[in-house]
């Protein structure tokens, strides 16, 4: 009789442990789905956080680059204008029975040579997501590469427009002589009476150029320097461009 009071003794206890154990089995699940739970709650809200950082980035880039494509549209319209003036001048040294007047020849070596070509677009935002480690916070890859690439893309169009700057200073040194006169362009063109500049009675008349070989030359250095500027740069740098701003588009939530 003691052995069987025993072995029921026994057997309630075990039954009891094993009540014990799976109670204790079903804290620790409990304890661990609360954890997933509340893990999965500031997982949530940190992609919201960071969902939100991004939008105010690829706004502040879209407002960035259309700038900048007004600023480079500009610039390619200046440039096309100063080539077209430049191959006006090559006119007229083909063609000595066509010979413009002083006023004229003056007009437009002004308009064609006053302004110097400088792309200077707003990247003030790019750069400090780039060197703040900022710009992994956008998501979509292609944007990213394009982004990128689209700085290095700004020091090729700074070596360009300086080619072309040079090109354009051999062309404006040959009025910096005895021979020739900056005074007769500024005078013709205006500037003087802007500025309210003294003039001189006498005036040196620039009209031999058109028979130089090296004005000729010069001059178109400064075209072919100016088309390759706007169709190997300018061009494929605008299509660049529109296609960091379709990317931005579809990736801000309207």
């Amino acid at each position: 009789m003691k052995f069987f009071r025993k072995v029921r003794q026994n057997l309630l206890t075990e039954n009891k442990f094993t009540k014990y154990l799976v109670y204790a089995l079903g804290e620790i699940v409990l304890v661990v789905i609360g954890i997933l739970i509340a893990l999965g709650i500031n997982n949530t809200n940190e992609q919201r956080k960071l969902a939100a950082v991004e939008q105010t980035y690829l706004v502040g880039l879209r407002d960035e680059f259309q700038t900048s494509k007004l600023k480079l549209q500009e610039l390619i319209n200046v440039n096309q204008q100063n080539y077209l003036g430049a191959k006006t001048l090559l006119g007229y040294i083909a063609n000595p029975t066509q010979s413009p007047t002083e006023l004229q020849f003056s007009s437009l070596l002004y308009t064609t040579f006053s302004t110097a070509i400088d792309f200077n677009p707003n990247n003030s935002l790019l750069y400090e997501m780039v060197n703040s480690g900022n710009l992994k916070n956008i998501s979509n890859a292609e944007l990213r590469r394009k982004l990128t690439n689209w700085i290095s893309r700004m020091e090729d169009i700074s070596r360009q427009e300086a080619e072309l700057g040079v090109q354009r200073e051999k062309v404006l040194d040959m009025f910096k002589n005895d021979a020739h006169s900056l005074g007769t362009i500024f005078k013709h063109a205006g500037v003087y009476t802007e500025l309210d500049l003294p003039k001189t009675e006498n005036e040196t008349s620039n009209l031999s150029l058109l028979q130089s070989t090296a004005f000729e030359n010069n001059i178109l250095m400064f075209i072919i320097t100016s088309y390759a500027t706007e169709k190997a740069h300018y061009d494929p740098l605008m299509k660049h461009l529109n296609d960091i701003l379709s990317l931005l588009e579809k990736e801000i939530e309207s």
